[in-house]
């Protein structure tokens, strides 16, 4: 595989100094997919340069170089390397640059992805060009603030459907190939042109004036939901276009579902691709994989203003690309669609994200300056994205929305086809308001850590407060204590409901802050710290409301404030602070009442932790009485409903039970299912690797399940299971498949996410070292992406034991980078919570 070159800033500074480029035409010949693993493409770039006679290069990352000239003479081409680009000396003031290569279609999800269907062996392309993947299909300045007009020309089997950033221009078929020559595009950055081929097939529709269209593979077309797609589509281009002051600046906005896609999506100008097995739904869904589904559509369609209409200069900028399409999704799914509980959703769901990211040892500033592109990759994170988007919804909050959405856009207006920086937004953003930011800026953003907020009262004889103040902590390595504007909620059972009798609103400073409003006040049967969620810190419950969390927090009327206690509960479980048995309670007494089916995953999806986190010896009882809890929930459900099914698969993720492995098996087979529960595929696979996972099944099961299921979807679902059987051989056969070099992206991951379950500790504990021998060799020999994967998802969490810190110890010892250490630091981190969690479950 070939290997693009690292970039440096300094390199991307001098080269955009140098250079002004004004167009690409980039003709591809995609005719020889079957026949080798090379496409041909040609690149013609027009540019200007200020300093006439200077050298540059072009980033080219090819399996081999044909041909390249400069201004008509022919380059030496003898000393072309991947990894360094393209020299090109002796520039004049205007240069046309014609480079012939050989590029690589790829297996890893990065530069032009190619896939085959197992249905019926028709082949799919897609692009993915983010960091610094253009040059793995054609010759660019592969830096964002490098923008030009992008013409491509494509040669392609006449019957397949090819879709770019921009409308056709004309098609011409002669034989059994058509040669499609695209529209030039408006000015943008090499990483978000896109280049989608394969026999796609799809849906059009118009709205306000845009082409729209959804596509998806022939052998996935019952799947489509065209519709629900389109909806949120119209819904987020009139809300955008309301607000944001510009309009979209393309005629035309397709949208297609990619298979063995490496992220959720990505923010191509016009030509979307998002993760097709996690959001082409193939079996029932609920209310949360909708609502995901309709905030990544909002989220890339963000990015066709904050990132492609006017982008980041360079990379340290990432997080305000990021940042901004996560905080304007959930404001665009919360005004203008149905799912207006998004910021519930958002604390549940993305901001607990954040806050574990910001807790690892690896934890970083929001803003960080990116040395190269190859720091870029470890950076997609918790950080860059959650964090970001809480301090942005902060900001909304302390200058207000409409002198925020002023700014916004002043912002667009001034720079759009531009590049632009964080205090180009920031100066339009204190003009609106009329407000001093910087300060804010300094503090949020180029600090790391996260600090934590908990009440210190003092109750008198009467029962009223004689105290209350706030105090803020931070981790010692990450001491900066911030300025917090929150609310204080104190609630009542009245009724067997937990109502708020009093809000106070108040801004902590410093270490404590005293809270004089409520003083003289009853104490309250639950007092919650940062009521309405209003900033970005871990909470804490005093006693009191612990012990009413733990039975009531189901019995509070709205869902924010249940979200908040099930965050802070969780946060205290992780820092050890309650016991997982304790949170377990919590979990099996008052989740099966939670009416928010998005409360309701994400916790569940804790469960899992917890458990982790359990003492060993209580773990069986505690799962036995969570699986009850859960398949009574499930038969209290409504037939047919999202708790139903949500709590379903609740069920048979903790069955182990001979009883419960037996309802595991029958549903299978047909039998005693539920009124209204689907036995669809997915749900199918589910059964299979629990039962896998036990022991219950094999590779004949397996086998017979794919044999009836030989999708794409299939195959991956299929190696997962086959991943969990707890053998030996089933394990060794599962790690050559995890570091081949050869492996499908797909396949490493999926077996990466079956490998090392929490009941198979013992039969996993050999591939500690080999994993950790494994990640320096896998940084080599797999692109960035797949390496930061590998190191991040092969650690074997499972290995909860002091001796898998002192082995990792060892290994962190010796002289590796910080990017190859990165996600092994991270696996340390997690054995050493749980190492702790369980200690005081011990006690407990």
């Amino acid at each position: 595989m070939a290997q693009t070159h690292t970039l440096t800033q300094a390199e991307a500074q001098r080269r955009a100094e140098l250079l002004d480029v004004d167009s690409y035409t980039v003709a591809f010949d995609l005719t020889g997919h079957a026949e080798g693993n090379t496409f041909e493409a040609e690149t013609t770039v027009v540019f200007d340069c200020t300093e006439p006679g200077a050298d540059t290069f072009i980033d080219i990352a090819a399996q081999s170089l044909n041909k390249a000239t400069l201004n008509g003479k022919e380059l030496d081409i003898a000393g072309y390397t991947d990894s360094d680009g393209l020299k090109v000396p002796g520039l004049a003031e205007h240069n046309t640059l014609v480079v012939n290569a050989n590029c690589e279609y790829s297996t890893d999800g990065q530069g032009l992805h190619r896939m085959t269907d197992p249905v019926d062996n028709e082949t799919y392309l897609y692009s993915q060009f983010e960091v610094a993947d253009a040059q793995r299909a054609f010759a660019c300045f592969d830096q964002p603030d490098l923008k030009a007009a992008f013409t491509f020309v494509v040669r392609a089997p006449q019957h397949w459907k090819v879709l770019s950033n921009m409308p056709v221009g004309s098609e011409e078929t002669h034989g059994e190939v058509t040669t499609t020559t695209f529209e030039p595009s408006v000015r943008m950055s090499p990483y978000i042109t896109a280049l989608c081929a394969g026999p796609y097939v799809g849906v059009t529709d118009t709205h306000d004036g845009i082409d729209l269209g959804v596509w998806c593979r022939k052998s996935m077309e019952e799947h489509l939901d065209a519709e629900g797609v389109f909806t949120v589509t119209k819904q987020g281009f009139d809300h955008f276009h309301r607000h944001f002051g510009e309009r979209y600046p393309l005629p035309k906005y397709d949208q297609i579902f990619a298979p063995e896609y490496n992220f959720g999506a990505m923010e191509n100008f016009g030509c979307i691709t998002i993760a097709e097995s996690a959001f082409l739904f193939r079996s029932q869904v609920t209310d949360f994989e909708l609502e995901q589904r309709a905030n990544v559509i909002l989220h890339e369609m963000a990015h066709m203003w904050f990132g492609d209409l006017v982008t980041m200069r360079w990379w340290d900028d990432l997080w305000l690309n990021e940042s901004f399409a996560e905080w304007a999704s959930h404001w665009a799914n919360t005004e203008a669609t149905e799912y207006t509980g998004a910021w519930t959703t958002f604390l549940a769901a993305r901001k607990n994200w954040g806050y574990a990211a910001d807790q690892q040892p690896t934890t970083h500033p929001v803003y960080t300056e990116m040395e190269d592109t190859a720091a870029v990759q470890s950076n997609f994170d918790g950080i860059t994205y959650a964090k970001g988007a809480s301090i942005l919804k902060q900001l909304v909050a302390y200058v207000g929305i409409d002198p925020f959405l002023q700014g916004l856009r002043a912002y667009f207006a001034k720079h759009k086809f531009d590049n632009a920086v964080f205090d180009d937004l920031l100066t339009e953003l204190e003009a609106a308001s009329g407000r001093e930011l910087k300060e804010f800026a300094a503090t949020w953003l180029k600090t790391a850590g996260v600090s934590t907020l908990r009440p210190d009262i003092s109750v008198d004889d009467k029962g009223d407060f004689s105290k209350v103040s706030v105090v803020q902590t931070a981790p010692a390595d990450h001491p900066t204590l911030r300025t917090h504007r929150i609310a204080i909620g104190l609630y009542d059972l009245e009724g067997g409901k937990l109502i708020r009798r009093q809000r106070e609103e108040i801004d902590v400073t410093g270490a404590e802050t005293q809270v004089d409003a409520l003083v003289g006040v009853k104490q309250p049967d639950l007092l919650l710290l940062n009521d309405d969620d209003l900033t970005y810190a871990k909470l804490r419950l005093d006693e009191k409301s612990l012990v009413t969390a733990i039975d009531h927090t189901s019995d509070l009327a709205d869902s924010l404030p249940r979200a908040l206690v099930w965050a802070a509960t969780w946060d205290m479980l992780r820092d050890a602070e309650i016991g997982a048995t304790k949170y377990l309670n919590m979990a099996i007494t008052s989740l099966p009442k939670e009416t928010d089916i998005n409360v309701v995953t994400v916790e569940q999806r804790h469960v899992g932790t917890a458990l982790l986190y359990a003492d060993p010896e209580k773990r069986s009882e505690l799962r036995q009485r969570w699986a009850g809890a859960a398949k009574q929930a499930m038969d209290s459900s409504p037939a047919g409903s999202d708790m139903q099914r949500s709590w379903a698969r609740a069920f048979v993720n903790a069955s182990r039970s001979d009883g419960d492995i037996a309802t595991v098996r029958a549903w299978l087979d047909g039998k005693d299912v539920p009124e209204g529960l689907a036995v669809d595929a997915d749900l199918r696979w589910q059964l299979i690797t629990v039962l896998a996972l036990t022991g219950h099944a094999g590779e004949d099961l397996i086998d017979t399940e794919l044999a009836g299921d030989d999708t794409a979807e299939g195959k991956r679902l299929a190696t997962l299971a086959r991943a969990t059987i707890p053998t030996v051989d089933a394990k060794a056969r599962a790690w050559e498949r995890l570091v081949s070099p050869d492996s499908e992206n797909y396949v490493r991951r999926a077996t990466m996410q079956g490998f090392a379950p929490m009941d198979q500790e013992e039969l996993v504990q050999p591939y500690l070292r080999k994993y950790l021998e494994a990640v320096p060799a896998m940084w080599d020999k797999l692109g960035a992406q797949q390496a930061v994967e590998f190191a991040k998802m092969g650690f074997p969490a499972n290995q909860v034991r002091s001796e898998t810190l002192e082995t990792v110890d060892a290994w962190l010892s010796e002289d590796r980078s910080d990017g190859i250490k990165r996600g092994v630091k991270e696996g340390r981190a997690e054995v050493a919570r749980a190492l702790a969690a369980r200690e005081l479950d011990r006690q407990g």
